[in-house]
């Protein structure tokens, strides 16, 4: 027989399924807020389906996403009007990244792909003086206080997703059809190796399993 808790996962699994809504995405209005109303140049790490690279078209002169996968990328090219001052590649920025340096750098949901502590350094080289950095990022629960937002995010992932759908069964948007991979770092981690990389840098938990960290370079 099953127990209730897996009764209660998988039930919150079949209702996200036909509910689904971009956790990343919820976060793209808060990385604006934090930039200033105009900049040259930015560069969008893991840029998936293009989103976060298009908002920030209306702040830059110019924004280069890059990405690893070239099927979210021609999806990205796809729904990205010819005339926006946005380009994209394929590519794996700690090798191919398009020469900068960049006023703003973003990176979504994608540095837990990389090595955390070489990522960061190599966005800081890219950085253009005054520039920002700003990381969402995953991190791997572990901590009793990181079970406890846990316990907040579960009834609010499920409102949000009654919200924003409608109440609807809809398929899931293009930007969360890229391939995922779990997180392997503790947020205690993060932090320790944040501050060693890029010192001043402010990190902070955030609801829906996310983290945000911000850095500006002097």
């Amino acid at each position: 027989m099953m127990t209730p808790l897996p009764r209660v996962v998988r039930a919150l699994e079949q209702f996200h399924a036909t509910h689904p809504w971009d956790h990343n995405a919820h976060y793209h209005r808060w990385i604006l807020r934090r930039l200033p109303r105009r900049f040259g140049s930015a560069l969008d790490v893991g840029s998936g389906s293009g989103d976060l690279a298009r908002l920030l078209a209306s702040r830059a002169g110019a924004v280069h996403g890059i990405d690893v996968d070239p099927t979210i990328l021609a999806r990205a090219r796809e729904l990205t009007a010819p005339t926006a001052p946005v380009t994209f590649s394929v590519g794996d920025v700690l090798k191919e990244v398009p020469p900068g340096p960049y006023d703003v750098i973003t990176c979504v949901a994608t540095i837990h792909h990389m090595p955390f502590s070489d990522a960061l350094t190599h966005f800081r080289q890219h950085l253009a003086p005054g520039g920002t950095l700003i990381v969402v990022g995953l991190s791997r629960r572990q901590s009793r206080s990181d079970h406890l937002i846990d316990a907040v995010a579960i009834p609010s992932n499920v409102a949000m997703a009654w919200i924003k759908n409608k109440g609807r069964k809809v398929p899931r948007p293009a930007s969360m059809t890229a391939p995922t991979r779990p997180a392997t770092m503790t947020f205690a981690d993060i932090v320790r190796d944040a501050h060693r990389a890029l010192p001043g840098v402010r990190l902070r938990r955030r609801l829906f399993w996310r983290y945000t960290l911000v850095w500006h370079q002097q």
